[in-house]
């Protein structure tokens, strides 16, 4: 198929508005906060002395001086006033005015000031969310109660990614997650979505109904050449708004027996490397965007070795590091970078691995759920959930039990 033409024609002559992110400065609570809400949960602090529960973040109880947990807590809330905030000093906040903002009385007990969806009103009952904001920081947002936020509200996009009318990259459609991912995309309504096609080239891809459909460019990309990155990124013919990398090499095989050199070499070369020709290549392009983002699939053998997956736990450990160094650098520009968690998957790759596996749709499911959130870290299928779970429990316990 051809590929769309431009949504929008600018002047290449005319200078790129800068895009702010919202301000940066937290205090070590609140940063506590943002790490929660990082991975989708809607936590407060909790007094281990009086039980009182508090918002802002503190270091310590407001009534009693006690000690603060984290807690989650109920999303509910009602509506008791709102403003319109018209004019501000704040770089970020000036480019989005007016902006509306709301006092809610929680239902978990504070008194809350949060950033209010276009279709709340005072005495509504309101669905609270701790959502990640361009700078990476927490931040409350409250939506309407019992239905899903209307994706069109301007400040409810300011938290999420938007896929509809998006232009999208998987790095690697030829295997069974990528078709899955392509094909949720496509439904999703993106406006364009460009299938990276490993090497070699195949004749079964010209009969390929899934590639053949409009709205889906098939670009051949091998992230082991810098090269080929750069022809399949110019093929693009427009912007780039989310990149999701969805290349891997699963190969078993342990260290002292059963590892394949060869094998081991490919994976990272491939993983990890490519992961970082892609990034930085990628990384001037969604810097551009309004609502941009990076997704990055990685398996639970990254928090904890699997010894008979030796060099993949390497691989997908190294990544994983790099994904948080990523995420980091890319904060100043506002572009969002994701990681999905996900158990072993059913496919070619994990032939040799007993169920419970999880089915390509239902992480291609899950990446459209991280994006409409915003989330930055989150988990597909039990296996990563528990996995997470054990390892921020006790990660030097869980690497052994692994093993035993």
């Amino acid at each position: 198929m051809t590929a769309r033409a431009l949504c929008d024609k600018r002047d290449p002559l005319a200078r790129r508005k800068d895009r702010h992110v919202p301000p940066g400065s937290r205090s070590s609570a609140l940063h506590a906060m943002s790490a929660r809400a990082a991975t989708g949960r809607f936590v407060l602090q909790a007094c281990s002395d009086c039980g009182v529960i508090t918002y802002p973040p503190r270091d310590a109880c407001p009534r009693c001086w006690g000690s603060l947990v984290w807690n989650d807590q109920a999303r509910g809330a009602e509506l008791l006033s709102e403003t319109v905030i018209r004019t501000t000093t704040d770089l970020y906040f000036r480019d989005h005015l007016p902006w509306r903002m709301g006092k809610l009385a929680l239902d978990a007990g504070p008194v809350a000031l949060a950033h209010l969806h276009a279709d709340l009103r005072v005495g509504d009952r309101a669905d609270m969310q701790l959502v990640i904001d361009k700078g990476g920081n927490a931040a409350l947002f409250a939506g309407p109660a019992g239905r899903n936020a209307d994706m069109h509200d301007r400040q409810w996009r300011e938290f999420m990614i938007p896929v509809k009318d998006r232009t999208i990259l998987v790095s690697d459609a030829r295997s069974a997650l990528g078709r899955a991912i392509v094909g949720a995309l496509h439904a999703a309504g993106a406006r364009l979505v460009v299938a990276g096609m490993a090497p070699p080239a195949r004749t079964a891809d010209l009969a390929d109904e899934l590639l053949a459909q409009d709205g889906i460019q098939p670009v051949p990309l091998d992230l082991t050449d810098p090269v080929s990155i750069a022809e399949g990124l110019s093929k693009i013919g427009g912007p780039l708004d989310i990149v999701i990398n969805s290349a891997r090499f699963v190969r078993s095989g342990g260290v002292s027996h059963g590892g394949n050199l060869t094998d081991q070499r490919r994976a990272f070369e491939l993983s990890v490397m490519g992961f970082s020709r892609l990034a930085q290549a990628c990384a001037p392009m969604l810097a551009g965007r309004a609502s941009s983002a990076f997704v990055d699939i990685v398996s639970a053998h990254a928090l904890a070795p699997d010894a008979d997956f030796a060099a993949h736990s390497a691989v997908e450990a190294a990544r994983h590091s790099l994904v948080q160094s990523f995420r980091h650098e890319m904060r100043n520009a506002g572009v969002r970078v994701l990681s999905v968690l996900t158990g072993p998957t059913d496919d070619e790759d994990h032939q040799s691995i007993p169920p419970p596996k999880v089915a390509p749709t239902r992480i291609a499911q899950g990446i459209l759920a991280a994006l409409a959130r915003g989330i930055e870290q989150s988990c597909v299928g039990d296996v990563a959930t528990d996995a997470l779970t054990r390892w921020m429990a006790d990660p030097a316990l869980y690497t052994r039990e692994k093993n035993l």
